[in-house]
């Protein structure tokens, strides 16, 4: 019986350990709160990686420009976040236009290396008498740290870049209304690395010394937490306790039976 009690007790011991990990890996990720005042974003967009415009994440970022024009915002993401971009353009008034056009909308890492999308209409359409066209992107989660060879997203500044691709040239210079947003997901130790960076992939910037703006509001995770620990330490005290239970187990088990008191 004292046995059975112990093998029990590691058990139920182990369920409760898991049992939050679990329901938190089952939950999947969650969209992380846009932060306050996100709605007071930028109204305007740089034209090239140098001058382009910090954004935060959940802001929603405007720009007036002129068709064939290339528009560039910049915004930090962190270790564990898969950033999904969203763009919509606000086309010239149809009896102004030639033809239809064609927008695409690409993301690029602080060494300028181009991110492939997931999934998203990258690259989009409009009909001649359409009123607005709509893109968006959703990158791989970032990564804490990557092989030189590798092109993994790491953590640091991301460019987005929107623009027309194909254009009727009579309509090159029409005014046109963009607006770009980028939210996050948190997806955990699924996606986490051993190893970290020395600092994050900010152009132009130190560990010590970030340029303004280019890092999360609550700073850089530096990539060494994640919800493996949870899971590394709950396994280790299953083992400790199922080998308490299994030594209990075989030590009753191997005990001689007492002999029989005698008449």
């Amino acid at each position: 019986m004292r046995t059975v009690r112990i093998l029990s007790a590691a058990l139920l011991a182990g369920a409760g350990l898991l049992g939050p990990a679990g329901a938190a890996s089952a939950a999947g990720p969650s969209p992380k709160p846009s932060p306050s005042g996100s709605a007071a974003g930028p109204t305007e967009a740089g034209t090239t990686f140098r001058t382009a415009t910090s954004v935060k994440v959940g802001q929603e970022a405007t720009a007036d420009a002129s068709t064939g024009d290339y528009l560039y915002w910049v915004l930090p993401l962190d270790t564990g976040q898969r950033a999904t971009v969203t763009a919509k353009v606000t086309l010239p008034p149809a009896a102004s236009r030639h033809s239809g056009s064609t927008w695409q909308i690409d993301v690029y890492d602080g060494l300028r290396r181009r991110q492939p999308c997931t999934y998203g209409v990258q690259t989009a359409s409009a009909a001649k008498d359409a009123a607005e066209v709509r893109l968006s992107c959703t990158l791989r989660a970032v990564r804490a740290g990557a092989e030189q060879w590798a092109n993994d997203p790491l953590p640091g500044s991301y460019y987005v870049r929107l623009t027309v691709v194909k254009l009727a040239p009579e309509d090159l210079g029409q005014p046109v209304r963009a607006q770009v947003r980028t939210d996050v997901k948190d997806m955990g130790g699924a996606y986490a690395v051993d190893g970290a960076l020395a600092a994050p992939l900010v152009p132009g910037a130190s560990a010590q010394q970030p340029v303004a703006g280019a890092a999360p509001a609550d700073g850089w995770s530096g990539g060494w937490w994640s919800d493996r620990w949870i899971w590394t330490v709950a396994g280790g005290l299953l083992g400790a306790l199922a080998a308490i239970g299994g030594y209990a187990l075989t030590r009753g088990a191997g005990r001689p039976a007492r002999a029989g008191s005698r008449p």
